[in-house]
């Protein structure tokens, strides 16, 4: 019998597995508590045994005449976890669904709370909501409310009156909730949506016209096995697909018996968790997701230290019997991230494939993000009892990997990530500056937790592009921030320390190119050894386009002679 049981209070001291080091610390059906309203509404949060980090998150509102124990245990809910590898959180009604709208912030609360990496590590990128019976009218509400938070939204029930109630309403937004990765933007956006029920008519006809315009969707309508009805985007898209594609179609299912069984869930699952929701300057941006295999990419591992290191490879196909060598990027997760994640978040490898370069997504170390708490969240250059790993000899040791089946240009060899990827970036930059030639740390440039001497010397010089928004939390003091654009002391410190070993003129060229307004930092030669740009209306975040511009704009100007003399658009720099 599956029986509910409380998180461990000092999840601190259970050991981590250091042969899958991003592994949950343990499985089952656990109780937890949000807060709404001012007050604390219980949920249950079940963890599949050996899931790992960063998996989709099904946040459920369950049916309200359903003791909620039973619905989870007499459910296939843990067979489709166990198979999928997903989280799985069930909400719990108050007696009956309150329709008023309260219910539907706890859902969204529910959101926020699943994020806070007190027991697990789950990602804003993946979560959906799923509405079951009366629940399915809350679950309307709530993505309504925070529509380009979720990921997806699928419901099985008739629809209430009060379906609509949030059609207009959005949920205050807040980029700047502490120190943690997550961030609400709360708009009106699209998203995949399927919806079953008896019938296409009333409140629930409301409810598929609702989304029909908020997915732009034409009036067309296609079906296949599992839906009556899909409806399909316009083909007419203004923007670019780079940082969001227009993906989401609304699918209905007509003569729902209700009840929902496991073969029917799995076809509604096969559509709605394609979907990701990546931070984006602006709304969060949807995408499909990039899953690595599907898109040739090769895991690989090693073993250094004592734990399992990883990093996944992509080498495009016409390279990969290429004699003459090809330039390799090395492109570095943020804090609690991963490798698979990074790669779809990025997008790294369409620049790869376009630009014929080879691109490496290594996965972080471990550290402990607060007292009592996990001690496996990644981060780069980590700890683990106390004792610090030292990735940069990981990241190394990778890149004498690659040459071994790859002939590798080490005259264009660059490093990129964000937040704590962007700190590992320009750690390369500053202790293997043999091996790098140029560097673009997103979101972060040093660690503002550990007090480090500036560097005296970079020798050779390593050119370095620096990009954040505008409201990053990490890099951005809009009150009593320095340079030009409002940095933290820290940030400026380094910066200008940058500016000083180079010779750079302190003074910048300024330009801007759409979102991002440039500061270019130039030599006595004329050439851009520092380059900073913000990002407009974005918080602590990347998104695809940094890739393209990194690379094009960046990366493949420089490059390096034989002896190590940097060469700027090929003359000496």
């Amino acid at each position: 019998m599956l029986t509910s049981k409380e998180f461990p209070k000092d999840m601190g001291s259970l050991p981590i597995d250091f042969t899958n080091t991003k592994k949950c610390l343990v499985s089952g059906l656990f109780s937890e508590t949000a807060e709404v309203h001012g007050k604390k509404r219980r949920f249950y949060t079940y963890i599949a045994p050996n899931l790992t980090y960063n998996q989709p998150c099904l946040i459920i509102a369950s049916p309200d005449d359903v003791p909620t124990a039973e619905f989870i245990e007499n459910g296939f809910w843990q067979n489709f976890a166990e198979k999928h590898q997903v989280f799985l959180h069930i909400l719990e009604p108050d007696g009956l669904w309150n329709l008023d709208g309260t219910d539907a912030d706890y859902m969204n609360q529910v959101y926020i709370q699943v994020q806070s990496r007190k027991y697990y590590v789950t990602m804003q990128d993946n979560l959906y909501a799923f509405g079951i019976g009366k629940g399915a009218t809350i679950a309307q509400q709530a993505v309504m409310k925070m529509t380009s938070e979720w990921s997806g939204l699928a419901t099985f029930g008739d629809l209430e009156e009060e379906t609509l109630l949030n059609a207009s309403v959005t949920q205050e937004a807040n980029s700047n909730m502490g120190k943690v990765e997550l961030s609400i933007s709360a708009e009106k956006a699209q998203i995949p949506v399927w919806m079953a029920w008896q019938e296409n008519i009333g409140h629930n006809a409301q409810a598929c016209e609702y989304w029909k315009k908020q997915n732009d969707t034409t009036n067309e309508v296609f079906s296949n096995a599992d839906a009556d009805e899909i409806y399909f985007p316009s083909a007419i898209c203004k923007k670019s697909t780079v940082n969001e594609e227009k993906i989401s179609q609304v699918r209905v299912t007509n003569h729902y018996s209700g009840i929902l069984t496991e073969e029917f869930f799995e076809a509604v699952w096969s559509y709605i968790g394609k979907a990701r929701r990546h931070r984006c300057f602006g709304s969060k941006a949807l995408r499909n997701f990039k899953k690595p295999e599907d898109y040739g990419a090769k895991l690989h591992t090693m073993e250094l230290d004592g734990f399992t290191r990883l990093w996944y490879e992509y080498v495009p196909d016409h390279i990969k019997t290429a004699k003459k060598p090809v330039p390799l990027v090395i492109n570095m997760h943020g804090r609690g991230g991963n490798a698979e994640s990074f790669m779809d978040m990025s997008g790294m490898n369409c620049v790869a494939e376009e630009r014929d370069f080879i691109v490496l997504f290594p996965e972080a170390s471990v550290y402990q993000q607060r007292p009592e708490g996990i001690r496996n969240v990644l981060l780069w250059n980590g700890s683990y009892m106390d004792k610090q790993i030292d990735d940069v000899a990981f990241i190394l040791e990778m890149i004498r990997d690659v040459k071994k089946r790859y002939a590798i240009d080490e005259e264009r060899i660059y490093a990129c990530g964000q937040s704590s990827g962007g700190m590992m970036t320009s750690e390369l930059a500053l202790r293997a500056p043999n091996v790098f030639t140029a560097v673009s740390p997103w979101s972060a440039i040093k660690d503002p937790d550990h007090e480090v001497p500036l560097p005296e010397s970079i020798n050779p010089q390593v050119p370095y592009l620096f990009l954040f928004g505008e409201n990053d939390w990490l890099c951005v003091n809009k009150e009593n921030g320095r340079l030009e654009y409002k940095v933290t002391n820290d940030i400026a410190a380094f910066l200008e320390n940058l500016m000083d070993i180079y010779g750079l003129d302190h003074t910048p060229r300024c330009y801007q190119c759409g979102e991002i307004r440039y500061y270019v930092y130039l030599n006595q030669k004329g050439t851009p050894m520092l380059t900073v740009g913000t990002i407009r209306n974005m918080s602590h975040a990347n998104y695809p386009r940094e890739s393209w511009i990194a690379y094009d704009e960046f990366f493949s100007k420089f490059s390096k002679k034989p002896d190590g003399t940097l060469l700027y658009m090929g003359r000496e720099a």
